[in-house]
């Protein structure tokens, strides 16, 4: 008698490439699920790379037509982008096929761990997150990461998208997300809050979604720099601060560089000192390096082992990442998309000389509306009078948002208080005219999130930079 396996669980993705999909998508084929998938992007023709590394990984993809949502499907899991309006959500409802939001099954694989930290707050999250994956993974204790953006550390050949890091699910890291409540749903042991400011709801909501959070938790890890988080510590959290010699982990003697920040840290309870390089830009990625330590020292991790992890972390992908360089110009790639990111970011790349021109591409109109004034604000608290602004509009991908606000609100806002600023409908007519009035020492900035075709701008400002007669 011949007898054949089982049938392996099949698991359909609904907008698959998003940056919180595809990771989690990832590791549901590494526990043995048969994946498979749509997106309009890839209906579109967009980032085409993204979808055939997909493909490589034995995951099937379909048109997102309904066509893919069959019977033998189980469950389909959907993005907080995904309306019900969308044929495959369509397909499901019509085919009685639970439908599971993407936080959802996150929450459910890391809340069968058994170490489970957790990363929250508005801002450094993706960063923080890549950090502490990196530091357990130096230390020997082989996590399983999810995560929103690539973590250079574990990019290869094979891997060159590597958001999620499949390790031992008994030890799970996870930036978990506040937008649309979702952090709600997770139970870490380990939580780790690296702020709390406007972004995706407003402060009231803000403020109860991640009391919540750490209040679950076995440690926390929670930074003192951030007025609204540090009114949550208490003396039995782990804190952290650049600017408190009290707090649990203590950074001073900053000395910034070209490629990175060198800095002490003190671990105030054992007195134990250390002195490392971050090869990384910006006063917040060293808030965000001690966030790290601390969940790392919570797991048994030693300050010196944490120290030395540190300085070979290579980064997160769109965090402030260089692109090249061409004509004296450097061109940049920056994820920075709300008021907190953005103030962080102009804040470290004006830790050195050159203008900056800078392409703002606001991830929705949504939170265009929300944050019109504070995204103002931002931009015309961190510009220099040499800085060019140029504001496009907003990423749309379909569906009934609001669009009664604008980017040539901000836009006029920010010219209003004295800025260079410069409203363009078109993105590629904005990168177009910052080449022709590109300089040497000048740096090009693309700034946004969501979007997966902002590299392949970037990297369109670098080659038509090379490329343009001198």
């Amino acid at each position: 008698m011949t007898y054949s396996s089982p049938p392996l669980p099949s698991i359909f993705f609904c907008a698959i490439g998003g940056s919180g999909m595809l990771p989690l998508a990832l590791i549901m084929k590494a526990r043995g699920y048969a994946v498979s998938g749509s997106d309009r992007g890839r209906d579109q023709g967009r980032t085409p790379e993204r979808f055939a590394f997909l493909e490589e990984q034995g995951i099937r993809l379909h048109p997102q037509d309904g066509s893919g949502v069959t019977p033998a499907v189980s469950r389909v899991v959907v993005s907080t982008a995904v309306e019900e309006t969308v044929p495959d959500y369509r397909a499901a409802m019509m085919g009685g096929i639970p439908v599971v939001r993407r936080a959802t099954l996150l929450a459910e694989l890391f809340n069968e761990a058994h170490a489970r930290v957790a990363v929250a707050g508005t801002s450094g999250k993706s960063t923080t997150t890549g950090m502490i994956g990196w530091l357990l993974h130096q230390a020997g204790l082989n996590p399983t990461v999810m995560n929103g953006a690539v973590m250079k550390n574990f990019v290869t050949a094979e891997m060159p998208l590597s958001s999620a890091l499949v390790g031992d699910p008994a030890l799970f890291v996870s930036e978990v997300d506040e937008s649309d409540g979702s952090i709600d749903e997770f139970n870490p042991t380990v939580a780790v809050l690296n702020n709390i400011a406007l972004d995706h709801k407003t402060m009231d909501e803000l403020r109860g979604l991640f009391s919540r959070f750490v209040g679950k938790a076995q440690n926390v890890v929670i930074n003192l720099d951030n007025e609204e988080a540090a009114r949550l510590a208490l003396p039995s959290m782990t804190t952290y601060s650049l600017r408190d010699p009290a707090a649990t982990l203590y950074a001073s003697a900053l000395v910034f560089e070209q490629s990175g920040v060198r800095f002490n840290v003190e671990h105030t309870p054992t007195g134990q000192r250390v002195r490392l390089f971050l090869p990384l830009a910006g006063r917040h990625n060293v808030s965000n390096a001690l966030a790290a330590m601390g969940a790392a020292l919570s797991l048994g991790v030693s300050l010196e082992t944490a120290a030395s992890a540190l300085e070979s972390f290579s980064g997160i992908a769109r965090r402030m990442e260089t692109i090249g360089h061409a004509g004296g110009v450097t061109v940049y790639d920056d994820f920075a998309h709300n008021p907190d990111k953005i103030a962080a970011s102009l804040e470290a790349f004006h830790q050195f000389d050159g203008r900056l021109l800078i392409l703002f591409q606001p991830h929705g109109y949504g939170p265009l509306k929300l944050m019109k004034d504070a995204f103002t604000a931002a931009f015309a608290e961190g510009l220099r009078p040499q800085d060019r602004l140029y504001i496009v509009d907003p990423l749309y991908l379909g569906g009934t948002v609001d669009r009664s606000v604008t980017s040539l609100d901000v836009a006029d806002g920010v010219t209003a208080q004295g800025r260079e600023t410069f409203y363009y409908p078109a993105r590629d007519d904005a990168a177009a005219t910052m080449v022709l009035e590109a300089a040497a020492g000048d740096r090009l900035i693309v700034m946004g999130a969501r979007d997966d075709t902002l590299p392949a701008l970037a990297q369109g400002l670098l080659n038509s930079i090379a490329t343009a007669p001198c």
